[in-house]
Parts: structure tokens; sequence; C-alpha cells
């Protein structure tokens, strides 16, 4: 069992920044991919940025060139960091822990919420 613990979420003014991590209870060397997740209300979930153990990263479109995924594996936590944000970046931000052996298994954190308002 990994268990995921969100935090950073929080009010922000848009061009702003804010900094997510996402501690994971368990080394995450063993994790094959870690992700970020969001979903505003009334849409559904979006993968935003996901990290391999091999560090190799993607993003969302919507986020490329603000927003930046890494993974310190000495303190077992991903980061979200999110630059230039916007009102349409506002949602409860997920993270994600996929871990593939046998079997595929995934694990969710509780959530975080991001608000982006004047």
């Amino acid at each position: 069992q990994v268990q995921l613990v969100e935090s950073g979420g929080g009010l922000v003014q848009p061009g702003g920044s804010l900094r997510l991590s996402c501690a994971a209870s368990v080394s995450i060397f063993s994790i094959n991919v870690m992700a970020w997740y969001r979903q505003a209300p009334g849409n559904e979930r979006e993968l935003v940025a996901h990290i391999t153990s091999g560090g190799h990263t993607d993003y969302a479109h919507s986020v490329k060139g603000r927003f930046t995924i890494s993974r310190d594996n000495a303190k077992n936590t991903v980061y979200l960091q999110m630059n230039s944000l916007k009102s349409e970046d506002m949602a409860v931000y997920s993270c994600n822990a996929l871990i593939v052996t046998s079997t595929v298994a995934d694990y969710w954190g509780q959530g975080t919420q991001v608000t982006v308002s004047s």
C-alpha cells in the first residue's frame, strides 16, 4: 500500500506561482510513474504532468512551458511547480502513483485545492 500526501495548494492571483508537493510513504524508486492530475467542477479529471522512474517528463499542452514536474528521490517527494497561473488552472490537484509489476496498481492522494483569483 502506498500513501500519498499532497500539500502546497492555496489561493494565488493570476500570474502567480505555487509549488505542490506529493510525499510518498514508500521509496519512489519503486514507483514507475508519478503524475499530477486535476479536476475542476463540472470537468473530467485531466492529466497535467507525469514523471517516470527514469526521469522522463511529459505535460498537458495547456501547461507546457508554465508547469514543471520534478522528483526528489531522497525525500520520496514529487513536486509540481506552477508558474504564470491562470484562472483555468483552478482545480483540485491530485497526485497519482503507478506501480507496474506482474499487475498494475495505482494510488491516489487526497487532493489539494488550487484557487486562482484576484
